[in-house]
C-alpha cells in the first residue's frame, strides 16, 4: 500500500529532531524550514518516519495511507 509524509506546518516548530532521524526525507534548510524531499518515500524509511512521527515534539507529522 501507498503511503505519504504529510506535515501541518502551522504547527512544525523545525526543531530538526525528524530531520536526525531521516535525513533522507526531512530537511532544515538556512531559513529555518523544514521540507520534506521525498513525500512517497520508499517502504525501507518508514520505518524511520514513524519514529519521527512518535517524536515530533509538536505532534505535525503523520503518514497518510494512498
Amino acid at each position: 500500500m501507498a503511503w505519504k509524509v504529510v506535515v501541518d506546518f502551522d504547527l512544525c516548530e523545525s526543531n530538526a529532531i525528524c530531520m536526525g532521524l531521516v535525513p533522507e526525507v526531512f530537511e532544515v534548510r538556512d531559513d529555518d524550514f523544514l521540507y520534506i524531499l521525498q513525500e512517497n518515500p520508499p517502504d525501507e524509511l518508514r520505518q524511520g518516519v514513524e519514529q519521527a512521527v512518535r517524536q515530533c515534539p509538536k505532534q505535525a507529522i503523520s503518514i497518510a495511507e494512498e
